[in-house]
């Protein structure tokens, strides 16, 4: 199923919200019309899908290494991720 266009603008979003002033919630509300709850859950659905992948894959693959560190993290503790020390 291809991408809707408000899929594609959450994608556009992501990859440019920090170039925006104001907190990141407050442009979601104003930009895309949404709560921040129902964006990042949009999201969230988005980055597995791979219509989104070959719409935006820098966008989506850094949220997906974002994704996998932060379980890896909390299912194997604070260390989790970090290069072994010498």
């Amino acid at each position: 199923m291809p991408l809707s266009e408000r899929d594609k603008a959450i994608l556009d979003f992501e990859r440019r919200w920090w170039t925006l002033p104001g907190p990141k919630e407050a442009s979601i509300r104003c930009h895309l019309a949404m709560s921040a709850t129902r964006y990042y859950r949009l999201l969230g659905g988005l980055v597995d899908s791979s219509e989104a992948m070959g719409y935006d894959p820098l966008v989506v693959r850094r949220l997906r290494r974002v994704r996998d560190h932060r379980r890896r993290v909390r299912f194997e503790g604070p260390s989790a991720g970090m290069p072994p020390v010498r």
